[in-house]
């Protein structure tokens, strides 16, 4: 603590001296200074040269306290001891910042503040850079052509961003810009994850605050206009603590790496090298739904597809306490140990999917007495005494238990009991109406009037969620999950659950490293992680992001923009590139899965392929698809793709096959017109009912590929006398009749073959082959379809390039 009474006195000579010998104070690393001027404020982003904007202000630290937020307007520099004053308006009210100038970077560190009644938050910034080319908002960097700037926040609760948000959830902002992959000639909506670092019409803000949290607050959140945002004891505003950073744009990651070990900030390793850099840290996995009765099979399955991690989408009976399937794991976290230790005999790491905080109602945390550490929206008291089968409940206040936008369960909890109400009543006496009494197993109980009543907090899954306290314990057992099984890999689904907390992306960043902190050293060299939202703290943590669905469309449809647009994300915010989570199912085709292959070869991006043992019979072609896997992944992962190739292997619209030439790959272009439709017409009799297609073949002349599949809602369409008639010369018919979902394929052969719509083999057909012409070519289509309703042939034409030999 400061002595106050010395520091009125001689604190304005100290000022008056410093300004009247330092026009401006300047903290150099190797690469990067930044000036401050005697009110405070930077004046200089320097590199090469000034990268600062000078189209807004930009006080070093600026706090709100009350209804104002203020800005220094003088500063001393004590260089003996590292420590700027700062003074906002009257010399009894300052801050100290302790200022250390290192090789790699500059800290910043509120050390005390003096004269403020109270002080809501500090910000670090906005500090306006003339650089706008890239911006890694989560990251925290801004990078052009010839140099970069970063900030880092240096311990977890000085929030990467702006207090836009009471409840200090992260802002996703929409922001019309350029993308690498997607439509590259026109600017398109693109999604932006946060804002330590923000777009702006000049270039872009950098910035970071930190709130004091030692008063309970009431807040908007999660759709509610009132929730309970408790006190908590971090130290507040002090020790808030950020880095700030320049250097040429390959630096980046370099100088990202170092700034970690310096400020002990987590910097997790996969086999000795940094999770961010890592080889394996894009390795793409199976998704199965292994246990000890399957293992060895969903291992065979793992080899066959050359891949080195094997996941559990689904694995836990609760989430709470994380108690396994007890089919699967009868041993509960014993029988996933056993798991473990046969995949890694094999080479093979095991991981698990969670849904981070969520809480089942069959969780212990729930019944059959619930822990009082569970989410409140807020609290009331019951206005009348009630029985135990006491259907509708008197409340005092309704404020927190009447708002339905995010109210899934209708749960609250009185004492040791659950109970759930149907409606609150329009008007006074407030009532909870229609109540399930000892509900999710816990037991009705008589209450007194003035006893507590608390909204509980839930989501959309009809999950409960956690406080703070019960936050930390459950990341603590996952960590122990891991420590006790030796799993190597998770996904901490549904992150935003912690909001729960009352303190949004803080609340996300303190369960994660909690998480972390609690590993052994061993796991923290090994464990590969990624979750649904990324973080600027939590980008020390995660190896990656790995988003992308694939329950809404076909292969090669579901959010494929959104999986391209990622590529940019992974991009501006320096993080190893993923494709997201791919389902092959019965029906998955070789084609389809080389597609995904491609675009991973391309964005050299891992991905994650759902599958089951179930579907790897089904599916007639799984050993050539799970070949295919193998040799495309193998040749990512050894880095044989050269630059000038994976941008051709980005476009979504190529096609290309892997084929082994001797101990050497080669890469085979494959030109494909896809989207082709004969469909069953009624007509006149005599008229027409062909359908004319083009091909456009880059290629030399060939053998036309092609594959012919029927659609219908009809078991009993049948299409029969299939012809294809070539250039107006050739016509090749197909002696066989199409069933509903049947497809006959041709892979530039005097063969046909005729499966079923799981690519089992029924037939093989002769026929005629159709030599394709370089350049474009007529095809005319013709079938009998024999049926009620609707039926259309689908059709794909396939064309070969020349090979291009890898390494």
């Amino acid at each position: 603590m400061i002595n106050i009474k010395f520091l009125a006195c001689c604190w304005i000579s100290i000022f008056l001296i410093s300004s009247c010998t330092h026009s401006k104070i300047e903290f150099k690393s190797d690469y990067f200074t930044v000036s401050i001027d005697s009110r405070g404020s930077i004046i200089g982003l320097s590199g090469t040269r000034n990268y600062l904007s000078k189209t807004q202000e930009a006080p070093l630290l600026s706090l709100k306290s009350g209804d104002q937020i203020v800005a220094p307007d003088r500063v001393a520099w004590h260089e003996d001891r590292n420590l700027m004053i700062l003074r906002y308006g009257s010399p009894d009210r300052f801050a100290e910042v302790i200022i250390h100038a290192k090789n790699t970077h500059i800290t910043f560190e509120l050390a005390h503040l003096e004269g403020f009644e109270a002080v809501e938050w500090v910000i670090w910034g906005p500090y306006p850079t003339t650089i706008g080319n890239i911006v890694g908002e989560t990251v925290g960097v801004v990078r052009n052509d010839e140099f970069a700037i970063g900030i880092q926040s240096l311990n977890v609760k000085t929030l990467g961003g702006y207090p836009t948000n009471e409840d200090d959830s992260e802002p996703s902002f929409n922001i019309f810009a350029t993308s690498s992959y997607v439509d590259v000639q026109d600017t398109i909506e693109v999604l932006y994850r946060g804002q330590t670092a923000r777009h702006t019409e000049f270039g872009s803000v950098l910035q970071a605050y930190c709130r004091n949290r030692d008063r309970e607050r009431i807040i908007p959140s999660w759709n509610h206009e009132y929730y309970t945002a408790p006190a908590y004891d971090d130290g507040g505003v002090i020790g808030s603590k950020i880095a700030l950073f320049g250097c040429s744009k390959d630096q980046v990651l370099e100088i990202l790496g170092a700034i970690e070990l310096e400020e002990g900030l987590p910097h997790p390793e996969i086999d000795g090298e940094w999770n961010k850099t890592a080889r394996h840290a894009t390795a793409a996995y199976l998704i199965m739904g292994f246990g000890e009765e399957n293992l060895d099979a969903c291992l065979k399955v793992t080899k066959e597809a050359g891949l080195k991690y094997l996941y559990h989408g689904g694995p836990f009976e609760n989430w709470g306490h994380f108690k396994l399937n007890p089919t699967q794991f009868p041993d509960n976290w014993e029988s996933m140990k056993r798991c473990v230790q046969l995949a890694e005999s094999k080479g093979i790491h095991l991981g698990v999917h969670t849904l981070s905080n969520f809480i089942t109602t069959n969780d212990p945390y729930v019944t059959p007495i619930p822990d009082p550490r569970l989410a409140k929206v807020g609290y009331s008291q019951i206005s009348e005494h009630i029985s135990d089968d006491q259907k509708d409940i008197p409340i005092e206040d309704p404020m927190f238990f009447n708002q339905m936008k995010n109210n899934n369960l209708h749960a609250a909890v009185i004492g040791n009991e659950l109970i759930r109400y149907t409606s609150v009543s329009d008007s006074q006496p407030w009532t909870l109406i229609n109540c399930e009494r000892g509900a999710f197993g816990t037991s009705p109980a008589r209450h007194e009037a003035g006893s507590t009543i608390g909204k509980l907090m839930d989501h959309g899954y009809k999950t409960f969620l956690t406080n703070t306290e019960l936050s930390k314990e459950m990341a603590l057992t996952i960590a122990d999950l891991f420590n006790q099984t030796g799993l190597q890999q998770i996904s901490f689904d549904g992150l935003e659950g912690n909001w729960s907390t009352g303190m949004g992306q803080y609340g996300q960043q303190l369960f994660v490293k909690h998480w972390y902190d609690n590993l052994t050293p061993g796991l923290k060299g090994q464990v590969i992680t990624d979750a649904s939202r990324p973080g600027h703290f939590f980008w020390h943590i995660y190896t990656r992001m790995n988003w992308g669905e694939p329950w809404y469309a076909g292969f090669r449809e579901s959010q494929t923009k959104y999986r391209l647009l990622n590529q940019d994300y992974f991009n501006r915010n320096l993080m190893p590139a993923m494709l997201g989570w791919f389902q092959m199912r019965p029906n998955t085709s070789i084609e389809d899965i080389e597609w995904l292959l491609a675009r991973a070869a391309g964005f050299d991006a891992g991905f994650a392929l759902v599958t089951s043992l179930a579907t790897i019979r089904a599916n007639g072609h799984s050993k050539q698809i799970l070949a295919a896997v193998n040799r495309w992944e193998t040749a990512r992962m050894e880095g044989i793709f050269p630059d000038e190739i994976k941008k051709e292997l980005q476009d979504i619209s190529t096609e290309f096959h892997i084929e082994t030439a001797g101990e050497k790959m080669q890469l085979v272009p494959i030109n494909t017109s896809l989207g082709n439709v004969h469909e069953k017409k009624t007509r006149q009799p005599g008229e027409p009912t062909h359908t004319v297609f083009s091909f456009d073949n880059p290629n030399n002349q060939q053998i036309l590929q092609f594959s012919i599949q029927l659609i219908t809602d009809n078991p009993q369409m049948r299409a029969s006398k299939i012809s294809l008639e070539l250039n107006n010369t050739q016509t090749l018919r197909l002696e066989t009749t199409l069933l509903q979902n049947q497809i006959i394929k041709n892979d530039g052969s005097e063969i046909s073959v005729l499966y079923d719509e799981s690519w089992h083999e029924i037939t093989e057909i002769s026929n005629q082959p159709l030599l394709l012409n370089s350049g474009v070519n007529q095809i005319l289509v013709n079938a009998e379809f024999e049926g009620a309703g609707h039926a259309e042939l689908k059709l794909e034409f396939r064309s070969v390039g020349d090979p291009l030999q890898l390494k």
